[in-house]
Order: C-alpha cells, then sequence, then structure tokens
C-alpha cells in the first residue's frame, strides 16, 4: 500500500495509508482463488462474503463490491481501514503461508472509498416498519453494527451517545492519521439516511436510566454497547502528577476535541520534549505517533514484555519505527519523580525478564533485582488498557455484571439477567477489536429480532463471559 513518507507525516496528521488505485486492487482480487469452502469468511466476525466482492473486483465492478460487502456491515471504509484482517479474515485464507494472504482489508478500503468518492450508496430502505422500538445505548462499532441490521429489519431505531459526536472508540480513540473523521461521519451519515435516529449529549444513567428507557420513553429493547472507557492504571507513586496522562484523555483531547488545532480549536494539550507511553497495544501505538506528530522530539514506547508479545498491530509498530518512535522493552515503570513544581520529570523503571506464559499465553515479565535506572520524561501517558464505566451497573440493579465490571450475558446473542437488555462489544468483553465488537452488536441484532418477534426471555449464564476482562 502506498504511504505517506515518515518524513513528511510526523509533521501532519494526514492519513499515512493512502490506498490502491483501481489497477493495483483488480491485480490484488485476482490472486484471490475463489476457494470452494472459503475459510476467509469463517476468520470474519461479521462474515462478510469475502470471494463474492472479490469477484466482483476483478470484474470492475466497483460500486457492487461495495454493495456486496454492505450486506454484512455498513461499515466497510472503517473496517478496512483499522480492523485486525492480518489475525482474522487473512490469517485464515490459504494461500497466505506460501504467497501472503490476499489483502481483502486494503481491498475492503478501495471499494468502499471508490464508491464513497464515485457511487450511489445505498440510502434508502423498502422495509416497512413494525411498530417496535429498540435503543441503542452507545454509538462505537456494537452500536452501529446492531443499529444497521435492525433498521433492515423494520424496527425503529434510536442510537443515544453520551458525547457530542458518534462514532465510540472511532472518533475518540483512534487518530485522524488512520481513520479521517469525515470518512466516520459519511458512514454514520448514510445509517441516518437509512432511518437510523442519533441523539447525542445523552447520558444512559443519568438522562435517563435503562428502566426508564422502557417506561418512559417506550422502547421495546435495549442494547448496551457503552464500550470500556474507564483507564487503567498501574498505582504506582507520582501517577497524580501533572504532566501524566490516561491514553483516553490523550487521545480524547485530540481526536474529539481536535486539540492539535489548539488555538482555532478551544481544547489544548500539552506535548513536552521528551513523551513516553507506558504500553504495548494499538492504543499506545496510537498515543505515541501522535506526542510524535504534535512536536515530542523524543517519543519512547515503555512495555514490560518484549516487542514479540506486544498486542498492537505489527504495522502499527512498523510506522512507530519509521516516525522515530523509540521503544524500551522489559522495561516496568514503579514511580513517576516529580520536580520543583509537581510536574513529571523522570520515570523510575526496573528491567524486566520473562518467566512462564501467564493466563493469555505470553511469558510472564518477572522484575530483576536490583536494575533500577530513570527515563528522564516531561510527559506520560498511560497506555494500560481499559475498564468498564460503572454507571449503567451502579443504576440498574438487577443487571448481572462480572468481579471486573463486565455485562454478564448468554450465550452469542447477548441477553443479560434483564429482560429485554441485551450487550455486545467491549462492555461484555474488555477491551477487543473493532471487528469483533461489531460482530457481537450482529449477534445482538439477531438475537433482539428473535426476542421481539417470538416474545420468549430464556437465558443460560455464559460461564466464559464471566472470566472476561
Amino acid at each position: 500500500m502506498p504511504e505517506q513518507p515518515p518524513e513528511e507525516r510526523i509533521h501532519n496528521f494526514n492519513e499515512v495509508n493512502l490506498g490502491f488505485d483501481a489497477e493495483t486492487a483488480v491485480r490484488e482480487a485476482q490472486r484471490c482463488l475463489e476457494c470452494p469452502h472459503p475459510t476467509c469468511i469463517d476468520g470474519c466476525p461479521v462474515s462478510i462474503k469475502i470471494p463474492d466482492f472479490i469477484r466482483l473486483i476483478v470484474q470492475r465492478d466497483f460500486s457492487g463490491a461495495a454493495r456486496k460487502i454492505k450486506e454484512d456491515n455498513l461499515l466497510p471504509a472503517v473496517c478496512g481501514r483499522v480492523c485486525l484482517q492480518e489475525e482474522q479474515c487473512e490469517k485464515t485464507c490459504v494461500i497466505r503461508g506460501k504467497f501472503g494472504p490476499v489483502s481483502i482489508g486494503r481491498l475492503e478500503r478501495f471499494v468502499a472509498d471508490y464508491e464513497r468518492q464515485n457511487g450511489q450508496p445505498q440510502v434508502s430502505l423498502n422495509t416497512p416498519r413494525n411498530g417496535k422500538k429498540v435503543a441503542i445505548v452507545g454509538s462505537g462499532p456494537a452500536g452501529l453494527a446492531c443499529a444497521s441490521d435492525l433498521i433492515k429489519w423494520g424496527y425503529d431505531v434510536t442510537v443515544f451517545e453520551a458525547l457530542h459526536e458518534f462514532g465510540g472508540v472511532l472518533i475518540y480513540g483512534i487518530p485522524e492519521f488512520r481513520l479521517p473523521k469525515a470518512i466516520l461521519k459519511y458512514e454514520i451519515d448514510n445509517l441516518r439516511k437509512l432511518g437510523v435516529r442519533f441523539e447525542a449529549n445523552f447520558i444512559v444513567g443519568k438522562t435517563m436510566t435503562v428502566d426508564e428507557l422502557f417506561q418512559v420513553a417506550g422502547f421495546d429493547a435495549v442494547f448496551l454497547g457503552v464500550g470500556a472507557g474507564l483507564p487503567w492504571f498501574m498505582n504506582i507513586p507520582g501517577e497524580n502528577l501533572m504532566g501524566v496522562y490516561s491514553a483516553n484523555e490523550f487521545l480524547t483531547r485530540v481526536n474529539l476535541m481536535r486539540a492539535y488545532e489548539f488555538p482555532e480549536a478551544d481544547t489544548p494539550i500539552k506535548i513536552g520534549k521528551q513523551v513516553i507511553v507506558v504500553g504495548g497495544g494499538n492504543t499506545a501505538m496510537d498515543a505515541v505517533r501522535t506526542a510524535r506528530r504534535l512536536g515530542a522530539e523524543k517519543a519512547t514506547i515503555v512495555y514490560r514484555r518484549s516487542e514479540v508479545e506486544m498486542p498492537a498491530r505489527l504495522e502499527e509498530i512498523k510506522h512507530a519505527k519509521e516516525e522515530g518512535v523509540i521503544f524500551r522493552t522489559l522495561t516496568n515503570p514503579i514511580e513517576f519523580l516529580p520536580d520543583e513544581n509537581g510536574w513529571v520529570r523522570a520515570a523510575r523503571c526496573l528491567q524486566m525478564e520473562l518467566g512462564e506464559p501467564d493466563s493469555d499465553g505470553r511469558r510472564r515479565p518477572i522484575p530483576i533485582p536490583n536494575s533500577e535506572f530513570e527515563i528522564p520524561t516531561d510527559l506520560v501517558i498511560m497506555a494500560i488498557g481499559n475498564g468498564s464505566n460503572p454507571l449503567i451497573s451502579r443504576t440498574t440493579p438487577d443487571l448481572q455484571c462480572n468481579k471486573w465490571g463486565n455485562i454478564i450475558t448468554s450465550g452469542e446473542g447477548g441477553r443479560t439477567s434483564k429482560r429485554g437488555v441485551f450487550a455486545g462489544g467491549d462492555i461484555v468483553t474488555g477491551g477487543a477489536t473493532v471487528i469483533l465488537a461489531m460482530g457481537a452488536g450482529r449477534a445482538a441484532a439477531r438475537s433482539i429480532d428473535e426476542y421481539l418477534k417470538t416474545g420468549i426471555w430464556a437465558t443460560e449464564p455464559d460461564s466464559a463471559n464471566q472470566n472476561k476482562t
């Protein structure tokens, strides 16, 4: 995929990956073997008909290919950019081992962009309304996927969002250089044209409780797709110093509030000359690459395991290195040190070594005795994960949650302990990927449809879910 050169892109927030042109897309699509039993579909959480849309690319029917994808996924321009295809559909491609997989994600992005720029996207439905109302709480990937199916099946759908913009983690968490916000807004506008209603600045649990959505607003079912937006900290000395951000606050200020345009935008952001980001996932890469673009002369990833164990996409790690990010692996902060004014000036760290694998299969980091050292810094960003916001669980006492605050669901359909309430995405599983959240949203939509047609409510606690974070 063509890219902006690193020496240029660290000075702007324009998209890094530039996309296929038509000829490249056709050549790549011609690599597909059209397997009689396409394993790539098995690897896709939303079951896109991958060989069918690739065949249409070969035939140069690019708008038709986009429509084929939208039978199962109404956000192809988003998924083509941020989904973890190398661990999902492309991982199961039969030619992956010998020749490298077909670039399914890049082809999805190409046809979505082509349709937006040249085609005629679907903007209306002929499905008659069935008189049933469904509330979607949260406008992130799980909520949008759930809404997109339900509106096609005749339901009146309203999406409630606590923030003033729609998209959830897609708009506040993912930087402009990975997912341009104009593209996200275009996809959401298409859902609006299909009939989905969107209400911003609506905090379920404050503006109205889940019970009030049923009793006052008259909804027949509620889907909770509120994500996992409560940042985790290490609870070490100095985390409350000035200059220590959570990745949530840092990225929200930059992405949603456009702090990189300050003072033209209202929200300021402090960026030091030396920045460290604690963590090794995609959020950590987003934060450290953003810091570089905001002027950090030295931006460092501090991660307690080795690079092999990093959960971030290989492409994100590669891009970060190209952009001058320093990687300090097998390193763990134990304290942040202040200057005379109460601002962070350094991170005191321990060297680590890897022991036996832990519960998630990665080797456990073990501190090396007497290995303390300091890394000078004037800004720290904590990107070690997120938990569930307790607002909905506190205001909905009959909604069963596990010890981490994740909502417990039954089976794949997202049914909770409360009749008529469904949940999916990160609020159930803990932090995961965009496409897995979308898959959960679609599964919940099918379960909502079944419930509202039959009136039958039967759940069995999903023991696997009770242990997820």
